[in-house]
């Protein structure tokens, strides 16, 4: 695990203590996709998190909602999080309200994704990190 995954969990951590939660990663590439939800999943994990991880090749709203979303949040009585990888179109517009938190994952010169709450630069996986939708894009320059 690396800082970056561990930061995106302890901010996630910060901002949804409690409940059934759902995460949305998603992508230009599916594979990597897949990857950094197993990566984010793993740091909430060691964050002492219940963590389930599920992926889809779905986006149609209605069959989220139905098959994943009512499902997870159907049992209010654990605290847990549900980790799901797919297609870019989890992060659409139809989609969103479904999340409590998003992360969209890029490499190289691949667009970001306005609307997500994380970004991650996997150009290097082994060496993932955050980006920032600001004018510089680092967190060098957001820091006090």
């Amino acid at each position: 695990m690396t800082d970056a995954w561990e930061g995106i969990a302890l901010e996630f951590l910060h901002n949804n203590t409690t409940g059934a939660r759902l995460v949305a990663v998603a992508g230009a590439e599916h594979d990597r996709s897949r990857r950094a939800a197993d990566a984010l999943a793993t740091a909430l994990h060691a964050q002492g998190e219940a963590v389930e991880r599920l992926d889809t090749d779905d986006s149609d709203p209605a069959l989220l909602r139905a098959q994943i979303v009512t499902p997870f949040r159907a049992d209010r009585e654990r605290d847990r999080v549900l980790v799901l990888s797919g297609p870019d179109r989890l992060l659409a517009d139809e989609n969103r309200g479904m999340w409590h938190f998003t992360l969209w994952n890029s490499a190289g010169e691949e667009p970001t994704h306005p609307d997500a709450s994380s970004l991650v630069d996997m150009t290097d996986p082994a060496a993932p990190r955050r980006r920032y939708a600001d004018s510089c894009g680092t967190a060098e320059c957001c820091s006090d």
